[in-house]
């Protein structure tokens, strides 16, 4: 560490790096790293310092280092590597649904662009699955809010977020849940509603459970909702 020998520091860091040391081969990298810019063995310096990153898990800092080396060595054998443990990298940074969901927008663009960078890449399955996972974690975090609202009694802002979770998420997973969850916040706000809204909102609910019932003839939440709908007819008939 304290040797002013950088080539004795690139060979011992790249034999540490080998044997998988990648903490303590960056130690020896970072120190090097300004020094060899613009050398014959700056693209295998630069491309080793990221991988240590990644491997110890500080992905803040490798899909940064690994962006770099691709920005440098565009057409290195190893940018498409690079390009996609980038991406990777913030695929890993992004947080569990039910926190921000900035950093989750940005490794689906980030992906998104390797994938028109690099179209027949190996790594595209991968890639595809990645994109796959991220997306879901913006579908449930838009579901679980529509689902508190009907939690807290907010009705009006329950169906709302629910038209709008069904309208961004056509293909969801959850869609059956979403269909349930607006039927009962549409049954809610119309039982709970003054009499001059109320004929109106029970139809409007009703039609919300015809519609869960079509898309799921046998949805698991057939008993509580068909409990719901002869509940909102009756109300109907009176108010008639």
């Amino acid at each position: 560490m304290k040797s002013e020998d950088i080539a004795l520091k690139f060979k011992l860091g790249e034999e540490l790096y080998e044997a998988g040391k990648f903490k303590k081969a960056n130690r020896l990298f970072e120190q090097i790293v300004p020094k060899y810019r613009g050398k014959p063995q700056a693209e295998k310096l630069m491309y080793m310092h990221a991988k240590c990153f990644y491997e110890e898990e500080q992905y803040y800092l490798s899909s940064y280092r690994f962006e770099q080396f691709v920005n440098s060595y565009p057409k290195s054998e190893k940018a498409e590597e690079a390009a996609f443990l980038s991406v990777k990298s913030y695929y890993e940074e992004s947080p569990i649904y039910s926190k921000d969901k900035e950093e989750t927008v940005k490794a689906i663009e980030k992906i998104q662009l390797f994938v028109n960078n690099y179209p027949d890449s190996k790594y595209l399955p991968e890639a595809n699955k990645l994109v796959k996972e991220l997306d879901f974690k913006l579908e449930k975090k838009a579901f679980e809010i529509a689902k508190q609202y009907n939690r807290i009694y907010d009705y009006k802002a329950s169906i709302k977020s629910f038209n709008n979770f069904l309208l961004d998420f056509p293909g969801t997973s959850l869609r059956e849940d979403a269909l349930y969850y607006k039927f009962n916040s549409e049954y809610n706000l119309a039982i709970l509603s003054i009499e001059d809204l109320k004929l109106e909102r029970i139809k409007t609910a009703l039609a919300d459970y015809n519609m869960l019932v079509k898309a799921y003839p046998k949805t698991k939440y057939l008993d509580e909702a068909s409990k719901m709908k002869a509940e909102l007819e009756d109300v109907k008939k009176e108010e008639i």
